[in-house]
């Protein structure tokens, strides 16, 4: 049993939500810890994911309020006593959390974690506890709660990374980077010479265009409603694009395969696209859903939906092979980020929402206390 005697308290800024679809208001807030299973970060940056939106937009105004961001990239303060492969001083990008103690856990598979939404969605820690619980709050979102200037977080979902590369491009990496690549490499394993379809080419959608070009899939489909996206997704290695506010998604996808793609990525959430996802597959191809329920379901011609949970990677392996293909030119992800001040968190919630960027990231400086 861990030793929890720690009740140190840190005073940290961070971004609050009391109010279905916000604003967000930054408040000073007290921190307990770290525990010795723990490590406290100074954030420098965190990127903004549509989970995070999602949430806000779906808030219940009856809960206790709640801080989000999950895409935390910063320096070590603090470690717990247990912790080991961690220092103070060491850069580090957040990723999602995970108990490290059930059955898939211990195989590897720690996306599939039993524990999975209590300890990324819950707001709380597996015991229940909560380190913001002084202030009237509740944190610990997927084991960090990032729009802040400092986050807890434990060997489980925290990776270290170079000091050389900034951590303000670094940090979409524990997140939507993370599952739009892995979608790609990890759960579908894409083969080479593979046809894909990306049905939406935001930040997750890109990510997994660019992983499909590593894979070596031809060709490689990009489809959506905004044509900077669409001339952006050919850049990163889309061959081909579809605007379908103009065209029709299967005529084209016929014109340009002679029959359907192998793999669609249904990322829009859509019902009309989920289902056109379907029809464009061919015998035995696989649809993958992001961020829906884990599991598959079969359909006509050995064709099958998988649902994905952050591309099935482990965060301490993956990240770091993601980093190396960026040092690379080969995962260019600083090419979907724009840069936003904390103090402007909504604006960029806003822009998020609007399509106008496609990746916002918050740079969390010393004027916070960061």
């Amino acid at each position: 049993m861990p030793h929890y005697s720690n009740t140190q308290l840190h005073e940290i800024r961070a971004a609050v939500l009391r109010e279905r679809g916000g604003p967000l208001r930054i408040e000073t807030l007290e921190l307990e810890g770290p525990r010795d299973d723990e490590v406290l970060v100074r954030i420098v940056a965190t990127g903004v994911c549509h989970t995070d939106i999602d949430i806000c937009d779906d808030w219940d105004e009856s809960a206790t309020p709640v801080v989000l961001g999950h895409e935390g990239a910063g320096v070590v303060e603090e470690v717990g006593k247990g912790v080991k492969s961690v220092e103070r001083g060491d850069h580090v990008v957040l990723s999602y959390q995970s108990c490290g103690r059930c059955r898939p856990c211990r195989e590897g598979r720690p996306a599939h974690c039993e524990h999975f939404y209590l300890l990324n969605f819950g707001f709380q820690r597996l015991d229940g506890s909560n380190a913001l619980h002084r202030s009237g709050v509740r944190g610990h979102f997927f084991g960090q709660s990032s729009f802040a200037t400092h986050a807890l977080a434990t060997e489980r979902n925290l990776v270290e990374v170079p000091k050389d590369l900034p951590l303000e491009v670094l940090a979409p990496l524990g997140c939507g980077m993370q599952t739009g690549a892995g979608t790609v490499m990890n759960s579908l394993q894409v083969p080479k010479g593979a046809s894909i379809a990306v049905f939406g080419t935001g930040a997750v959608g890109l990510a997994a265009v660019m992983a499909a070009r590593l894979a070596g899939a031809d060709p490689i489909i990009g489809v959506d409603i905004r044509p900077a996206r669409l001339a952006l997704a050919l850049e990163l290695g889309a061959t081909h694009m579809i605007d379908n506010r103009h065209e029709d998604i299967a005529a084209r996808i016929g014109e340009i395969t002679g029959s359907g793609v192998d793999y669609v990525l249904e990322i829009t959430g859509d019902a009309k696209l989920h289902q056109l996802a379907i029809d464009v597959l061919n015998p035995c191809g696989t649809m993958a859903l992001i961020a829906s329920p884990n599991g598959a379901l079969a359909l006509p011609g050995g064709r099958k939906t998988l649902g994905i949970i952050q591309g099935d990677a482990v965060p301490q392996d993956f990240i770091p092979k993601l980093i190396g293909l960026y040092r690379a030119g080969r995962f260019p992800l600083d090419r979907l980020e724009e840069f936003y001040d904390f103090g402007d968190i909504n604006q960029a919630i806003a822009d998020a929402k609007s399509g106008h960027t496609i990746k916002p990231v918050l740079r969390i400086g010393a004027e916070w206390g960061g």
